[in-house]
């Protein structure tokens, strides 16, 4: 028998008993709601009772030059933006450039071990202090233009041929500061002064987060991909896995069961894909033997977990590490791909030998989604291309396009506005 959205998400926040004995109770409810979720998705013959008919989404939200800039503008330029982990500027004086809002930043630790955020721009004349992608400072930084020098709390402290500037208010004149902000290691990087703190703009996930031990969570590898495809088709792709089966049906397809995917949606445009393996025992061999986060739970050990931290953070959550998938754009019609993976503290000597294996896997999945993304970039530049049509499966995109339309506004041009219409099945609460 079909069952409501509310139905079924009544049932899934009814409560239920878990083996997970040291899990607090609001841990045990939530993850007891997805297992209830679950068995729905598994049994279920027809889409709920009750489940809206999603309209077209316009072909101009993915192709418009004049939307693709509000979309910059209110969008990724006023979001917390994942930047790096702290492990990749351990001492004072390390920086990263990061340019990733097609605006170059710094990212270095202070003198006194704080992270800070600046653009990479002189006061004096634009010229930018850092030229290297990642590099270590002696105390601050020094313009190669014209020698202006700023310490690493981007104070200015130096100006060649003073006499010359006479009456120059040193203190109005540090490098223009970003919001940077962590959720234990992991740094992030906010363009807009007014946004909300990192935390409150991560609720609910960020308690599921503190849950591996964000303070001592290791980085063990990173690598880049510049695709060419407007970075939402990309992002579409990885919010649902109703691709599996004609994608990857030699690799992820064999060992997940996309139908009996549960899907969570949060406020803020966050959500969650948990989706259970073909075989209830399967246990994936690239982790045998693997250190597990001390309380990482049975969730993250017996399901495939996958949040998305709006706008654009994709990460499979595992009891033995996890990567970041950070998207961003860098064009109408590229982006850049960055993999970042994390793994729990195993203290002194060489990481697992198996995480090569494990990463190289990882990226023989990824790959297969990232031949085919500029292809249907090339066919949504055609006239045939008029919108996207969207099924149950694929409610996690609907609900982001919601998201972006309230970030925006009243700016979103009339013809190209969504219904809202999954407010009723967003999950306020753990």
């Amino acid at each position: 028998m079909a069952v409501s959205p509310r139905e079924t998400q009544l049932a899934q926040t009814a409560p239920a008993k878990t083996t997970a004995a040291k899990t607090a109770p609001a841990e045990q409810g939530f993850h007891a709601r997805i297992r209830r979720g679950l068995e729905y998705e598994q049994s279920r013959r027809e889409v709920p009772k009750g489940f809206p008919l999603l309209p077209p989404i316009p072909a101009g939200r993915y192709t418009d030059p004049g939307f693709l800039k509000l979309e910059y503008e209110f969008l990724w330029k006023k979001s917390w933006l994942y930047v790096c982990h702290a492990d990749q500027l351990a001492q004072p004086g390390d920086y990263i450039l990061w340019n990733e809002t097609r605006s170059p930043v710094i990212i270095v630790r202070g003198q006194n071990g704080a992270i800070h955020a600046f653009y990479n721009t002189c006061r004096h004349r634009g010229a930018p202090l850092a030229k290297l992608t990642a590099g270590k400072v002696q105390g601050g930084f020094t313009c190669p233009y014209h020698g202006w020098s700023y310490a690493l709390d981007g104070s200015l402290v130096g100006i060649r041929d003073r006499r010359d500037f006479p009456g120059v208010d040193f203190s109005c004149l540090g490098l223009v500061p970003l919001r940077c902000e962590s959720l234990g290691k992991w740094i992030f990087l906010n363009e807009d002064p007014d946004a909300p703190p990192l935390l409150e703009s991560l609720r609910p996930l960020a308690d599921q987060f503190a849950r591996f031990g964000p303070d001592s969570i290791r980085h063990i590898d990173s690598r880049s991909f510049d695709v060419a495809c407007n970075v939402k088709v990309l992002l579409d792709g990885l919010l649902e896995v109703y691709h599996l089966k004609t994608i990857h049906p030699k690799t992820a397809d064999r060992f997940l069961d996309y139908r009996g995917t549960s899907q969570t949606l949060f406020p803020r445009g966050h959500s969650l894909m948990v989706t259970p393996n073909r075989s209830p025992d399967w246990i994936d061999p690239g982790t045998a033997g693997m250190m597990e986060f001390p309380q990482a739970g049975d969730l993250y050990r017996q399901f495939n977990v996958s949040f998305n931290l709006f706008p654009a953070l994709v990460t499979p959550v595992s009891a033995t590490g996890m990567p970041f998938l950070a998207l961003y754009p860098t064009g109408d019609n590229s982006m850049r791909l960055e993999c970042h993976w994390f793994a729990p503290d195993w203290g002194d000597g060489d990481r697992h030998p198996l995480w090569d294996k494990r990463i190289s896997n990882f990226v023989r999945i990824l790959e297969e989604d990232l031949q085919l993304v500029p292809l249907i970039q090339t066919s949504m530049e055609s006239p045939g291309f008029t919108g996207i049509q969207l099924g149950y499966q694929e409610r996690r995109i609907y609900h982001w396009h919601e998201e972006l339309d309230r970030r925006i506004g009243e700016r979103v041009p009339e013809y190209l506005k969504l219904e809202p219409l999954l407010s009723g099945m967003i999950e306020l609460d753990q």
